[in-house]
C-alpha cells in the first residue's frame, strides 16, 4: 500500500490580504508538523476572495510575488508541498489561480481557473488549459470551485492524465436565511457536496475539496475516496487542518480511462 498524507487548510477567510500570509504560513507549519506531504488552501486565499461582500484591494502584482516567495520558504522549512490558492495578473488580465510549490520551495507553475462562474466575469478573466502536476509518488490536478462543481470534464482529464487526486480549492459562505448543514452531503444540503462524491466516483481516483471556514457555510472541507464514499470531512464552520491518508492504489483511475470520445 502506498499511503500519501494530505492537509486541507479550513482556516478563517483573512481580514486583510497580510494576514492571508500570516495564515497560510500557519497552517503550513502545522501540517508539516502533523506529516503531511501536501497542503491545499482554499480559492484565492491570497490575496482573498473578493466575494459575499468581501472587500479586497485592487491587484497589486508586486505583493502577490512576494506573498509567493514567502510561502515558497515556509514550503521549504516544512518540507511540505503546497497548492495555494491565489489570484495572479497574466498580461494585464486577473486570473484566479493556484500556485503548485514543490517541497524545495520550487514553484512547479500554476493551473488557472479556465470555467469562471458567471458572477466572477466581471472581475476575473478565464484561464487556459489544463496540467498535472506531480510531489513524490502523487500525481494530482486541480479543478478550481464552479469547474469542479458543474463541468466534470475538469476533473475527469486529470484522471485521463493519471492523476490519483483532483484538488477543488473554493469559496462558498451561507446567504442569510440559508439552510445550515449539519452533516455532508444530507439530502437537505445544496447539490454541491453530492457533486464531490460524483466527481470521484466517476473518475476512479480521490476528490479533496477545500473551502474556508464560516458560520453555517453550505460546504466544507472533504476527502472522497475512488468509490465514491466519503473519507473524511471537517465540521462546517470549524476552523483547522482536516488531515487525510490516502491509500494511492485505490485511485486507478479506470472509469475515466474507459470514457470514450463522442462522434460529432
Amino acid at each position: 500500500m502506498s499511503t500519501f498524507r494530505i492537509a486541507l487548510a479550513n482556516i478563517q477567510y483573512p481580514a486583510t490580504p497580510e494576514q492571508s500570509i500570516d495564515l497560510a504560513e500557519q497552517a503550513i507549519a502545522q501540517a508539516s508538523a502533523g506529516r503531511a506531504e501536501l497542503i491545499c488552501l482554499p480559492e484565492c486565499f491570497i490575496p482573498g476572495y473578493p466575494g459575499m461582500g468581501k472587500l479586497v484591494p485592487p491587484p497589486d502584482p508586486v505583493f502577490l510575488e512576494g506573498a509567493w516567495s514567502l510561502i515558497a520558504s515556509a514550503a521549504a522549512k516544512g518540507n511540505i508541498a503546497v497548492v495555494l490558492g491565489t489570484e495572479r495578473v497574466l498580461d494585464g488580465a486577473l486570473l484566479i489561480s493556484a500556485l503548485v510549490i514543490n517541497r524545495d520551495g520550487a514553484r512547479a507553475g500554476f493551473q488557472d481557473k479556465v470555467q469562471l462562474d458567471p458572477s466572477e466575469e466581471g472581475i476575473y478573466s478565464p484561464g487556459s488549459g489544463r496540467r498535472v502536476f506531480e510531489t513524490g509518488p502523487l500525481i494530482f490536478g486541480i479543478a478550481i470551485c464552479h469547474e469542479g462543481w458543474r463541468y466534470p470534464e475538469t476533473v475527469r482529464w486529470a484522471a485521463r492524465q493519471g492523476a490519483q487526486v483532483v484538488f477543488h480549492p473554493h469559496f462558498h459562505e451561507a446567504e442569510p436565511g440559508s439552510y445550515r448543514p449539519a452533516s455532508f452531503a444530507d439530502p437537505a444540503n445544496s447539490f454541491h457536496e453530492k457533486a464531490a462524491l460524483c466527481r470521484a466516483a466517476e473518475n476512479t481516483c480521490f476528490f479533496a475539496t477545500v473551502n474556508y471556514a464560516s458560520a453555517g457555510s453550505p460546504t466544507t472541507s472533504a476527502v472522497v475516496r475512488p468509490d465514491g464514499t466519503l473519507l473524511s470531512y471537517q465540521p462546517y464552520g470549524t476552523r483547522g487542518l482536516l488531515i487525510a491518508d490516502l491509500d494511492l492504489s485505490e485511485a486507478t483511475g479506470l472509469l475515466a480511462a474507459r470514457c470514450k470520445a463522442v462522434n460529432p
